[in-house]
């Protein structure tokens, strides 16, 4: 790809690693000194980012990744940037890479069988699947494969409640999971394999590698898949969706929404209206006005 070409490079790997603190520093001043932005997450249980810059830039932060020894193998999937993606670099230490809230969950270990798009439209395609679309409510609400189950959840660390409560009590039920990249999945699917399932399936490079490879015209996807950055959502082939996002709930948003009486861009929209208290309300307006002053100072 052009080295001249803004790119997004999204990657996780779970990999044990006990000196995952001085790295903290290390990733964002190579990020940094690249202009590369985005997030990075690091825990003891592994890394996982989506950055965002120059190809040549980004490709420098993956080269320092792989050289650390947990993670020589990790394989980013890259898409094109179309303008803006993320404000700032930063890189975080957490508790998960992914939030689950539970101990005793080992993806590095135990997950899923991974499925390629291929196989996973035969599979999906079956009458004895139950597919689990692992991911939010606001992700699922503008896209998600036919067939599927949606989970109810407002955040992923509600997803074993979820399964405890929605999936069936028959251990041998065959099981297809996805989500938006694969993470979310490798610890879901390794939750379920504890709890007793012997036939789950999960999605290998989640919705992004599916569109990546899939046509429209043969795809088992309908509508946009939902991403954490200034893109909102992508299409088949990874192309940049319709969807803006709200930036008082952070709900994808339509042009129809955006046209509504009940849009007040950067404070409300026709899913939030009348849901913030004053003091949020004062909170998005002041932002909103500091993000103006931004912009009138770069194009001054």
């Amino acid at each position: 790809m052009n080295n001249q070409v803004k790119i997004v490079a999204s990657f996780y790997k779970f990999s044990k690693w006990e000196n995952f603190h001085e790295y903290k520093n290390k990733l964002y001043n190579i990020a940094d000194s690249e202009g590369v932005v985005g997030t990075i997450l690091i825990a003891a249980e592994g890394i996982n980012g989506s950055i965002s810059g120059y190809t040549e830039s980004v490709n420098k932060v993956i080269k320092f990744i792989r050289s650390i020894e947990q993670f020589n193998d990790i394989k980013p999937k890259i898409s094109l940037a179309h303008g803006r993606t993320f404000r700032k670099m930063k890189v975080r230490i957490k508790k998960e890479i992914v939030s689950m809230g539970l101990e005793n969950i080992e993806p590095e270990n135990i997950t899923g069988e991974l499925i390629d798009p291929d196989e996973w439209d035969r599979l999906v395609s079956r009458d004895d699947i139950l597919i689990i679309d692992t991911r939010n409510i606001y992700e699922h609400s503008i896209g998600a494969f036919k067939g599927a189950t949606l989970a109810k959840t407002s955040s992923f660390r509600e997803f074993p409640e979820w399964a405890d409560n929605n999936l069936p009590k028959e251990k041998n039920k065959q099981i297809a999971m996805y989500c938006t990249g694969g993470i979310r999945c490798e610890k879901a699917s390794s939750y379920l394999i504890n709890k007793g399932y012997k036939n789950v399936y999960q999605l290998s490079g989640g919705i992004l590698k599916y569109l990546e490879e899939r046509k429209e015209t043969k795809s088992n996807w309908k509508g946009e898949c939902f991403v954490f950055d200034y893109r909102v959502s992508l299409e088949h082939e990874l192309k940049k969706g319709n969807y803006d996002m709200c930036h008082a709930c952070r709900m994808p948003i339509s042009e129809k929404d955006k046209s509504s009486r009940l849009f007040n861009e950067g404070i409300s929209c026709p899913k939030c209206h009348q849901t913030h208290s004053e003091k949020s309300i004062k909170r998005f307006e002041e932002r909103k006005l500091q993000l103006n002053l931004e912009k009138k100072r770069k194009n001054a």
